[in-house]
């Protein structure tokens, strides 16, 4: 295995996180102000310092200051000595900034169709009526040959369908006037969360986040997120999509001596609020075989207790930090947290939480053979980064050198179903246009023809293979723009949620 990273530390031993089992996932939990971001940075910036890329939203706006050296403050010094460690070697880390928004970073844009009906139904909190009436939409655009892009697109396509439901009954049944309103007025809500700029191209290649610098050094991806944080949903969403795309597009890799990627999952809990039961299921079958991926993810929240059984018995690498036991709840979450970890009959777990300083936490990483460590306490290293931000003039300047600086700024446009809805692109489609589709058609069938082959060779079945087999035919169906193609771009979640 390649050397391990150094994360924390106590009178006893240091504490050593093995990059080859980072892809076993983990989990930062703790209070508010326990050191939960601290932590975060010490981690992200131990792998990049091994060439592991790292994505992570910032959520505070603290963790720019990665960009930046950091210097020993008085307290720090006190700290250093307190653990007998030295002075560490200060240095920033190569970072790429990005932002939904645009302002705080490289626009992150996605398309209407990539992300699917099913997560924008979870987006826009549609019941079962709604999301069934979005889907018959989203077949409507495809048999008719009109991409769905951006919001306009959608909303085009919505009133389309409204305008003219009965010609569309016989086909595709009933479609409810009411449903379609419900959708619309969700659409301008997440339109004015920022939608407008999310939606649309040219659309996030995941390839850039997988990136080093000159020197070797893994670029850590720094998502913008304070503002997004009062779009929870929108928030949640955004990075479930990324998630079920890294999915989609990496090739399998099995166990690796250090993962492609890792991906911190700040405010885990917005994902699993209110989340229905299937895609419960769904979202701890992609934290399963993502790792085959070479793909480490990594939950961040207060309480473990947001994050279900099922997902939390995939964490194999877990920091806790101080917990508060002020009701009955919290006494309950302390016990829960004490639960997990694998016991130390020097340590009472469950009090030891509630007495945990900041900076200090419970650590348990997995050894060689893949077994949770027995649960030390200790404290947390410092950075060798800023701790706290960088200014606006600084990520100006590094946003200009950035690696993919202006390749994403200028929004693109083109030709889509608003513009064929509204009759600049040509007539209005009919429910009976998806026959007259021409050489789209004939590219689509072929492009399934290959998919079918593809999965005859593979074996077909398994949803493993299925997703190479549709990442590959996805790759085609985009180059040809073709109705196939349109279906199969869609988010592998969209793909595992439907019903066979």
């Amino acid at each position: 295995m390649s050397n391990p990273l150094l994360i924390a530390k106590n009178a006893k031993q240091d504490l050593m996180l093995l990059p080859a089992l980072v892809n076993r996932h983990g989990c930062i939990t703790g209070a508010t102000g326990t050191g939960k971001t601290v932590t975060l940075q010490v981690i992200a910036q131990a792998l990049s310092e091994r060439g592991v890329p790292v994505f992570m939203a910032d959520v505070k706006g603290d963790l720019s200051g990665m960009a930046k050296a950091g210097a020993a403050s008085s307290k720090m010094k006190q700290r250093l000595e307190t653990l007998g460690i030295e002075e560490p070697q200060w240095k920033a880390t190569p970072v790429t900034f990005w932002d939904v928004y645009g302002v705080q970073g490289h626009p992150v844009r996605a398309t209407i169709s990539d992300l699917g009906p099913l997560l924008l139904a979870r987006m826009l909190n549609l019941n079962d009526t709604q999301q069934g009436v979005l889907q018959l939409v989203f077949k409507i655009a495809d048999d008719n040959g009109l991409l769905l892009l951006d919001l306009k697109d959608l909303r085009a396509m919505l009133q389309h369908v409204g305008d003219n439901a009965a010609s569309f009954q016989t086909e595709y049944g009933n479609i409810s006037a009411a449903s379609i309103g419900a959708i619309q007025r969700g659409l301008i809500g997440i339109g004015e969360q920022g939608g407008e700029q999310f939606f649309g191209e040219p659309m996030l290649n995941i390839d850039d986040l997988i990136q080093t610098d000159g020197n070797g050094k893994g670029v850590v991806n720094i998502l913008a997120a304070d503002k997004l944080m009062n779009a929870p949903r929108l928030y949640s969403t955004f990075l479930l999509w990324m998630l079920s795309e890294l999915f989609e597009h990496l090739p399998e890799v099995g166990d690796l001596d250090q993962p492609k990627l890792v991906f911190f999952f700040d405010e885990a809990h917005l994902l699993f609020s209110e989340a229905p039961k299937p895609l419960l299921q769904k979202i701890e079958q992609v934290v399963r075989l993502i790792r085959s991926k070479g793909v480490g993810v990594f939950f961040v929240t207060q309480n473990p207790l947001d994050i279900p059984d099922t997902v939390l018995g995939q964490l194999g690498n877990r920091v806790q930090h101080a917990l508060r036991a002020y009701t009955p709840r919290d006494q309950k979450a302390v016990q829960a947290a004490a639960d997990t970890f694998r016991a130390n009959p020097a340590l009472n777990t469950a009090e030891v939480i509630g007495e945990l300083g900041v900076g200090e936490a419970l650590v348990s990483f997995l050894d060689e053979k893949g077994r949770p460590t027995i649960v030390e306490r200790a404290f947390i290293l410092p950075p060798a980064s800023q701790i706290g931000p960088i200014s606006d003039e600084e990520r100006k300047q590094l946003m200009a050198t950035s690696i993919v600086a202006g390749v994403y700024e200028n929004a693109v446009d083109r030709e889509s179903a608003y513009e064929k809805l509204k009759g600049r692109g040509g007539a209005t489609p009919t429910a009976k246009d998806g026959a007259e589709a021409g050489a789209d058609s004939s590219i689509g069938a072929t492009v399934s023809s290959w998919g079918s082959a593809l999965g005859g060779l593979l074996g077909g079945g398994s949803g493993r293979k299925d997703s190479v087999v549709q990442a590959v035919v996805k790759s085609a169906a985009r180059t040809v723009g073709s109705q196939v193609g349109r279906e199969l771009i869609r988010g592998v979640l969209g793909s595992l949620l439907k019903k066979k």
